[in-house]
């Protein structure tokens, strides 16, 4: 006999596994503060290992490369904005709604400028093909066309976005938008307003194409 998972009753951690856990969570957060001001290049492990108050050799327990390291910190951002962007149901928004959860991300980045930071030198860096990264930064770039290429088109259906908007050129200024803004503001963020300036493009995105029903 068998039950659904959520009713499993949760298996209570050792106070091993609750350290080792704790040890990996931290080795992530120094190595998110490292890779975003250093890159992947210019970072050690054995750096990594000092500021998380580990060994070399417990650093690599957790994590056996430096790459496999850069995965794990990759993996958690992409999961804290996954969970940012989908809410309590797991459900990516459709329609303007995507664009609106991108300008409430776009706000939630502008309060972490490491993790904007990690982004931005890990994607120059990992544009070359033997870079650890490269396949992780061309897999986020297709799942996110194919999300906003699913939101417009699902907002086209359902009435509330015009059928002539451009859908690819639409999707791939959005993501030009959202990447040029970031790389200015940690050039300069005292006179980059990332937020309102997304916003505003976002605003002349639906004044253009926003259908609004005939109620004749």
């Amino acid at each position: 006999m068998s039950f659904p998972p959520h009713y499993r009753t949760p298996r209570a951690r050792s106070r091993v596994e609750a350290a080792g856990a704790e040890s990996r969570a931290k080795a992530v957060r120094v190595a998110i503060e490292l890779f975003s001001t250093a890159g992947y290049r210019g970072t050690s492990i054995a750096l990594v290992a000092e500021k998380a108050g580990l060994s070399q050799s417990g650093l690599l327990h957790h994590f056996p490369s430096k790459a496999a390291l850069l995965m794990a910190v990759l993996e958690h951002r992409q999961a804290e904005d996954s969970r940012f962007l989908t809410g309590n149901d797991d459900r990516p928004p459709l329609g303007w709604a995507a664009f609106d959860a991108l300008t409430g991300l776009v706000a939630r980045n502008s309060q972490r400028p490491e993790l904007v930071g990690l982004f931005v030198r890990l994607s120059a860096e990992a544009i070359e093909p033997a870079h650890p990264a490269h396949s992780w930064l061309s897999d986020h770039y297709t799942s996110t066309r194919s999300w906003l290429t699913d939101a417009i088109q699902a907002g086209q259906n359902s009435g509330e976005i015009h059928p002539d908007a451009p859908v690819t050129a639409l999707v791939r200024l959005t993501v030009a938008v959202l990447d040029g803004l970031q790389q200015q503001w940690l050039l300069d963020p005292d006179s980059i307003d990332m937020v309102g300036e997304f916003t505003t493009f976002v605003a002349g995105l639906r004044a253009q194409w926003h259908l609004t029903p005939d109620r004749s």
